[in-house]
């Protein structure tokens, strides 16, 4: 979901405008083209802040972070990185099935996943979305999830669940492939979730012992 705002923040700069819708609105239009012209990880709320002529309490007011900002930039109901961010703290063990049913919960609903999957359809023919689009996912889920797990390799582990997720997602939501676009979530859930347990915690290969 998307972040509430928190409490309203102080004016701490000298001329800076107040909230407002038409403060909200220009500090989309900026962090959206911010964001296509530079990227996700290269743009900070401070910069948006000050090129928009606001408090950078402001922004954080209005959309509580930088994920919060982007899923406001594409207009979600959901934001990924958010329902990711919502699965993850728990038993290490059952992250897949958290992760897995937190994603389907998102994509089934009627509102939500439409609106995700006319984003995904539209970064395939736009390719600075596309561009933001993979700085997002590296930075605030693969990162994320290797962070979480951490140990040897850990964002290759994480990439590697990363790609599983995005299977679903193309298999299912944009392709529409058979079963698994009529598969109840229960029964991906039970199919896929070993196999990604397998891929996030798997164990390094031992070193060949040298012979004489």
């Amino acid at each position: 979901m998307m972040n509430k705002p928190g409490p309203a923040p102080r004016r701490t700069g000298r001329g800076r405008r107040r909230g407002s819708p038409d403060t909200r609105a220009q500090i989309l239009a900026v962090a959206r083209r911010r964001f296509l012209a530079d990227g996700y990880a290269k743009v900070t709320l401070r910069s948006i802040a000050a090129e928009a002529d606001v408090d950078a309490a402001l922004v954080s007011y209005f959309f509580g972070s930088k994920k919060g900002l982007f899923g406001a930039v594409l207009g979600l109901l959901a934001n990924p990185p958010d329902v990711l961010a919502s699965a993850l703290p728990g038993d290490p063990a059952t992250l897949p099935e958290r992760v897995l049913r937190a994603m389907l919960g998102t994509w089934d609903d009627p509102e939500r996943g439409r609106q995700l999957t006319f984003m995904v359809r539209a970064a395939t023919q736009d390719a600075e979305l596309i561009r933001l689009l993979r700085d997002v996912v590296g930075h605030e889920m693969i990162d994320r999830i290797a962070e979480h797990v951490g140990g040897p390799d850990a964002r290759h582990r994480a990439a590697a669940f990363g790609a599983q997720l995005a299977g679903v997602i193309f298999g299912r939501y944009i392709l529409a492939v058979e079963p698994l676009a009529s598969m109840t979530a229960d029964e991906i859930v039970a199919a896929l979730a070993p196999g990604m347990r397998a891929v996030l915690y798997r164990r390094p290969r031992p070193s060949p012992r040298r012979t004489m």
